[in-house]
């Protein structure tokens, strides 16, 4: 069974790059997203980011549960747009084209539905670029290229850290939810869905003490071993960027800026496509 968010080696040309590349790449991609409204740019994005996806290799069975999880509160959002700002696309982009009322004052518009579908394109192009470099970023190697350009090696370290213990907590929590069904806490998908939602819940404090003991089993052993007590350390994992990883970087930068002028050129973040 496939793990979660978790790293797993393959032989992709995303695979081959350098930690420290991805890592860029991705801090742009989601300072692009954050910044533009720009259906156009939002659209492109969407389709790199798929393109991506596919040569990364990442398999379904990695990111279908945190997907649908991201997918419901992601509506939930959206709800939450419309009840308490059901008007925002029309302040937005300076027009009103009713489509039809539900009740009160909570009428649909063109320009509502546009700005909320808006909204939603930003997190589809931010949640792919997650996924995969999560799935494809060696915890360790990237841990060692964000301590070549400057960062404490502490803090890289723990990082790593958080990225490898992904699967451990995933692990954690097969085995309660496997403990709860054993003594006939239905939490399979025969249970309907409000009462599995709620016996999951109940793992969550379980879960969270066991992680807090291994905090502090991992905590004590490197105290033990004097880690921190040096200024620099060496890495076992490190990789050093090669031409394919300047490419990647220049054209990130390049589309990044690319995508930001288009945006901005009019001196309004929103695409308007009512004007």
């Amino acid at each position: 069974m496939a793990k979660v968010l978790s790293y797993e080696k393959q032989d992709t040309f995303i695979h081959e790059l350098s930690g420290l590349t991805k890592l860029i790449v991705f801090l742009l991609w989601c300072f692009t997203s954050a910044l533009t409204y720009d259906t156009r740019v939002l659209a492109a994005m969407l389709v790199i980011g798929a393109v991506i996806y596919y040569i990364s290799g990442t398999k379904w069975e990695q990111v279908s549960k945190v997907f649908y999880a991201i997918m419901f509160f992601m509506i939930i959002n959206m709800l939450g747009i419309f009840i308490f700002a059901p008007f925002e696309g029309c302040k937005i982009y300076g027009t009103r084209t009713d489509l039809f009322a539900i009740f009160g004052n909570y009428i649909v518009t063109k320009e509502q539905l546009f700005y909320e579908l808006n909204v939603t394109m930003k997190y589809f192009t931010v949640i792919p670029g997650a996924f995969i470099f999560l799935t494809t970023t060696d915890p360790s190697e990237l841990a060692a290229s964000l301590n070549g350009i400057g960062v404490p090696y502490t803090l890289a370290y723990a990082v790593e850290i958080a990225l490898r213990y992904i699967p451990d907590v995933q692990d954690d929590f097969h085995k309660i939810k496997n403990a709860q069904e054993a003594r006939g806490i239905e939490m399979s998908k025969k249970g309907n869905l409000i009462s599995r939602i709620t016996n999951t819940a109940v793992i969550i404090f379980p879960l969270l003490f066991s992680s807090m003991e291994r905090i502090d089993i991992v905590s004590n052993a490197m105290e033990l071993r004097g880690f921190g007590k040096k200024k620099k350390r060496s890495w076992y994992s490190r990789k050093k960027l090669t031409v394919r990883d300047y490419v990647v970087l220049f054209f990130a930068v390049i589309l990044s800026a690319a995508a930001l002028i288009l945006t901005y050129h009019d001196g309004n973040r929103f695409y308007n496509p009512f004007v």
